[in-house]
């Protein structure tokens, strides 16, 4: 463990030093792109007006033969976008695999300068964490970035989950973690070949009455590990985010996992398809009734003390931190969305 003095010191001779107060971005939906398509490529200039983050994945769902071919489109994409206030990010391959050197070799020399975040995928403790934080410097500093380069981790294996609050606290670098669901069903043996969602199976049945068919409930099988991930970024100012919903085809579905996800902490989501695109941003944009009456509790109690009626329900200081959150996130998406800023009042 570094000592506080030490640890936002850069780790190279020549590194940007990390940051103490993370950019404040907006990240409803993080989508993804495989660069090794020429024509997706070609779609980016379009979507960087439409989403808050581009990421060029290098890594699952990326067939092995294209792995060279999706690490050099992901560089000429970066290089032929000016992504203005849209994130760039790539999800490098995990760790063990025979690509993931030379992604960061090649990626953080050539355009390192424009790139947001790294994700780092089936991260299992802070080790991991601290490995690409020094190598990262490394790079910076033989590059001349200025800006450091952020790490998100992708919470997918049972020893992740077990270490979350560790990862969370390796290093300044980190930005956030998103949970990989498919390969943590994996991890732990679940059975399920589902990507994110429900399942039929996991239910609770009613009590059961005489001469009634007892009722069944469906319930979340992502709920303890959201939450768990939720209080772990939480606790050191890191963004949580949901990660993938693969039914194209039940966007209701997948609305319902965003929300979920929304309400209990989340920043945003994964989008693999366009038609989630404005799922993420629907979801992950406030509602405009909720950001009316957030108002009505911050102008009531301009200095979040004390306690006040309104429309015949009692705030004081806990609902004066709520609607702080509701009213901060309008305020980003605002800047962002002029239609949804007229909506907003902002």
């Amino acid at each position: 463990m570094k000592t506080p003095r030490a640890f936002y010191n850069p780790l190279a001779i020549g590194a940007p030093a990390p940051f103490r107060e993370p950019p404040v971005k907006l990240e409803r939906m993080i989508h993804f792109v495989p660069p090794q398509i020429e024509k997706m490529r070609a779609k980016v200039p379009d979507l960087i007006s439409k989403v808050d983050v581009v990421l060029g994945n290098l890594e699952d769902a990326i067939p092995a033969d294209s792995k060279v071919d999706a690490r050099r489109g992901f560089i000429q994409m970066a290089k032929d976008n000016d992504f203005q206030s849209t994130g760039l990010w790539t999800r490098v391959n995990c760790l063990n695999s025979p690509w993931l050197l030379d992604d960061l070799l090649e990626i953080v020399l050539e355009v390192g300068d424009k790139l947001d975040v790294i994700m780092l995928p089936k991260v299992e403790g802070p080790w991991d964490i601290h490995y690409l934080d020094q190598l990262l410097a490394q790079l910076e500093a033989k590059a001349g970035i200025a800006k450091p380069i952020q790490i998100h981790a992708i919470l997918e294996t049972a020893e992740g989950v077990k270490n979350v609050a560790d990862i969370a606290a390796a290093s300044p670098r980190m930005h956030g973690m998103s949970l990989g669901p498919a390969d943590l069903a994996a991890s732990r043996g679940m059975k399920t070949t589902r990507v994110g969602g429900g399942h039929p199976d996991y239910v609770v049945l009613a009590d059961e009455a005489e001469g009634t068919q007892r009722a069944a409930y469906q319930q979340d099988l992502w709920h303890y590990t959201v939450a768990k991930m939720v209080d772990a970024c939480l606790s050191y100012g890191i963004k949580p985010f949901y990660g993938p919903f693969g039914d194209f085809s039940d966007p209701a579905a997948c609305e319902a996992q965003f929300r979920n996800a929304f309400l209990m902490g989340c920043h945003g989501a994964w989008s693999l398809h366009p038609t989630q695109i404005d799922i993420a941003k629907r979801v992950f944009s406030p509602d405009p009734n909720e950001v009316q009456f957030a108002k009505k509790i911050l102008d009531a109690m301009p200095n979040g003390t004390g306690a006040v009626m309104i429309d015949g329900k009692m705030q004081d200081d806990a609902t004066w931190k709520q609607a702080k959150v509701i009213v901060d996130l309008a305020v980003q998406v605002a800047a962002k969305d002029m239609e949804l800023a007229e909506v907003y009042g902002l």
